[in-house]
């Protein structure tokens, strides 16, 4: 038989706990940088490896890809079949899935940047539907 000063040792212990522990807090400090707005309900979201892309999957099926600063840069129509995607190990890859045709596409990107050539020095027309850039000085 456990005495009656045991047992208030007991129950003051417990009590010393459970009052210390729920003094424990976590803070979390969170501020909202930035709302991409779209047309249609956003199913799912993936950012890209470098940061540098944001991929926001509607429920119309198109994909919209967002830059850094929350710019509109392109939109990829892949279907309402689709109902999550991931960005690959590289950049360059999109895996969509969908649960309703049990499949997985794998869409290849290929970014195109514009360069600024305005200025440089070239040979042959200026209006060229073609520029070939070279880049000889890599300060």
């Amino acid at each position: 038989m456990i005495s009656k000063i045991a047992k208030l040792c007991f129950i003051l212990v417990i009590a010393f706990f459970l009052l210390t522990a729920s003094g424990v807090h976590s803070a979390v400090e969170w501020n909202i940088l930035n709302t991409l707005k779209t047309d249609s309900a956003p199913l799912d979201v993936t950012v890209s490896q470098n940061g540098k892309s944001v991929f926001i999957l509607t429920e119309a099926g198109d994909v919209l890809i967002y830059d850094q600063e929350g710019n509109l840069t392109d939109t990829i129509n892949v279907g309402t079949h689709v109902d999550q995607i991931r960005i690959g190990p590289r950049d360059e890859l999109l895996f969509a899935t969908s649960r309703q045709n049990k499949s997985v596409e794998v869409i290849e990107l290929d970014y195109i940047y514009a360069i600024d050539t305005s200025g440089s020095p070239f040979k042959g027309p200026q209006d060229a539907p073609v520029v070939i850039t070279v880049f000889s000085d890599f300060q």
